[in-house]
C-alpha cells in the first residue's frame, strides 16, 4: 500500500460547478476542432476582460514557490482550465515524485531547464523554449524538478480532460523549441504551441480542443487574434504592460491573468516603451461535473475515492507505483 503523504495530495476535495464562470455557449467536445479555425476571420465581435486575477505566489511541491492563475479563490475553474502556474524555481526545490489522473499538464519552459522522469521510464530534460504536453489519463506518476543553478522559469498549465478521455493511457508530446511554429510581422511575433496564429498552424494534438500561444509585440505593435467564438479563453501577462480587448481601459502588467468575454476574437496594443510578452490560451468548454482532489481531476466523487485508492494500492494504472522511485 502506498500512503498518501505527499503535499500533492494534502487537499481538501473540492467539487466545482460545470457552469463556473463558463463565458461561452455549450459545445459538443467531441467536435472536429481542426474546422474551428478554418474560415475565421478575425473578430466582428471583440473579447473584451471580464475579470483580472492576480496570480500571487504560493507554496508548492517541495520546496516551491509558484504563481497561481487558475485554481485559486478567485478563479477556482475556468473550463476546461483547471490550473495555471507561473513558477520559478531554483535546486534543491522542485515537484518530486507525485501522480496525476483525469486531465493533461502542458509545461513550457521560458528560462532554464526542468528534468522530467516517470515511472514507465520516460524521462528527459526541457529547455528554454521547449513545451512538454503530458496526457495524464488513467494514472502517471512523476517527477518534475529544475536540472540548473538558479531560478528555472516557465509556465504549466492543467486542461481538463472529457468523462470518455479520463482514463485513456497516458501519453507525451515534447516539442523542441526549434521546431515550435512561429510567425512575425508588424513588430508582433507569436510561438504557435497549439492552434493557429497568423498563418501557421502547430501539429501539437489537443484531445480537449485547446489554443496557446505566445506573443510578443514591440513598443508600438498592435495585434489581432481570432478565437473560436464557443471556447473560453483568457490571456497571462508575462512580462511588461499592454492594453488587452480596448483602448478604453488600463494597463495590464505581468502576473495578471485577464479572462475574456465572449467574442470571436481580442486585440491588444503595445503602448509602452518596452517590449510586452503575454500567452492567449482558450478550450472548447466540457460543460461536465469537475471534482478535484489535489493531482486527480474526475467527474464524481465515487471517482476521486476509486483513484485514491488505486494510488494507494498500485492498481487500475497505478501499478508501477508499488516500487518506483525517481532519480531525481
Amino acid at each position: 500500500m502506498r500512503a498518501i503523504t505527499h503535499r500533492f495530495l494534502q487537499s481538501n476535495c473540492s467539487i466545482i460547478p460545470a457552469t463556473l464562470f463558463c463565458v461561452t455557449r455549450n459545445m459538443s467536445s467531441r467536435a472536429n476542432h481542426d474546422d474551428d479555425f478554418i474560415n475565421v476571420g478575425f473578430s466582428s465581435t471583440p473579447r473584451l476582460v471580464v475579470k483580472k486575477v492576480l496570480a500571487k505566489p504560493q507554496h508548492e511541491g517541495d520546496g516551491a514557490v509558484v504563481r497561481r492563475g487558475i485554481g485559486r479563490p478567485e478563479l477556482k475553474y475556468f473550463d476546461p482550465f483547471v490550473m495555471l502556474d507561473e513558477f520559478s524555481v531554483s535546486p534543491p526545490a522542485g515537484f518530486p515524485d507525485h501522480p496525476h489522473r483525469g486531465f493533461e499538464t502542458v509545461t513550457y519552459m521560458l528560462q532554464g531547464a526542468f528534468a522530467h522522469q516517470d515511472f514507465a521510464g520516460h524521462k528527459g530534460i526541457i529547455r528554454t523554449g521547449d513545451v512538454q504536453w503530458m496526457t495524464a489519463g488513467r494514472g502517471i506518476i512523476h517527477s518534475e524538478m529544475p536540472a540548473g543553478e538558479g531560478p528555472q522559469w516557465g509556465l504549466q498549465l492543467w486542461i481538463n480532460l472529457s468523462s470518455i478521455d479520463k482514463m485513456i493511457e497516458p501519453r507525451y508530446q515534447e516539442v523542441p523549441c526549434e521546431d515550435i511554429m512561429r510567425a512575425e510581422e508588424d513588430g508582433v511575433e507569436v510561438r504557435v504551441i497549439a492552434g493557429e496564429a497568423m498563418g501557421v498552424r502547430s501539429p501539437v494534438y489537443t484531445r480537449t480542443p485547446t489554443m496557446y500561444l505566445d506573443f510578443t509585440l514591440k513598443p508600438g505593435a498592435q495585434m489581432q487574434q481570432s478565437i473560436p467564438e464557443t471556447w473560453n479563453s483568457f490571456v497571462y501577462v508575462i512580462d511588461g504592460e499592454g492594453l488587452f480587448g480596448s483602448l478604453n481601459t488600463s494597463p495590464v502588467s505581468a502576473h495578471h491573468l485577464l479572462v475574456l468575454g465572449p467574442g470571436d476574437g481580442l486585440t491588444v496594443w503595445n503602448k509602452s516603451s518596452r517590449k510586452l510578452r503575454f500567452a492567449v490560451i482558450g478550450g472548447q468548454p466540457l460543460n461536465e461535473p469537475v471534482v478535484q482532489y489535489g493531482p486527480f481531476v474526475m467527474n464524481s466523487q465515487a471517482e476521486i475515492d476509486q483513484a485514491i485508492e488505486d494510488y494507494q494500492f498500485s492498481k487500475n494504472g497505478f501499478e508501477k507505483a508499488k516500487y518506483w522511485r525517481s532519480e531525481n
